[in-house]
């Protein structure tokens, strides 16, 4: 049994699968027992799962300094200074109309919320006077059947 396994180890994960479907089609019950022996001896894992959770937990490679910042360094020169210096400043461009838009958002959202916020106070302005003239009348109806006291 052993001998059987590390040939279809030799062969590699497309020998496993492929024992897999044939097994699957003969007599399902095997299939899936070698399904689970995959799973469970970790032959169906990925082998480049570090570096791909590594790379979706940075933002899909953007990083802290946002979009342009993750190939920075990471291209190498391509020889023509011209090209690279060019490339270098659209880098540059672009991180900065980057970083403007988002003050820019920053500013939106500040002045919606202000503006909310100034609704909701004046609501409660409103509400408030509105309460203070119920109970000024409110008060003047009682008042009205008392009889001054002399």
């Amino acid at each position: 049994m052993n001998t059987f396994v590390e040939r279809l180890d030799h062969y590699g994960l497309a020998a496993w699968i492929t024992l897999m479907v044939v097994s699957f089609v003969v007599f399902w019950p095997l299939g899936l027992a070698i399904l689970g022996y995959m799973i469970w001896s970790g032959r169906m894992r990925c082998r480049n799962k570090g570096k791909v959770a590594a790379f979706n937990a940075s933002g899909f490679g953007m990083g802290k300094g946002g979009p342009g910042r993750w190939y920075r360094g990471g291209f190498p020169s391509s020889g023509n200074r011209a090209f690279d210096d060019y490339r270098e400043e659209t880098l540059n461009r672009l991180q900065e109309e980057h970083e403007e838009f988002q003050s820019f958002l920053e500013k939106l959202r500040h002045a919606r919320d202000k503006s909310e916020f100034d609704q909701f106070m004046a609501d409660r302005t409103k509400r408030a006077e509105a309460s203070d003239v119920e109970d000024a009348s409110t008060e003047d109806e009682d008042n009205k059947g008392e009889k001054p006291s002399a």
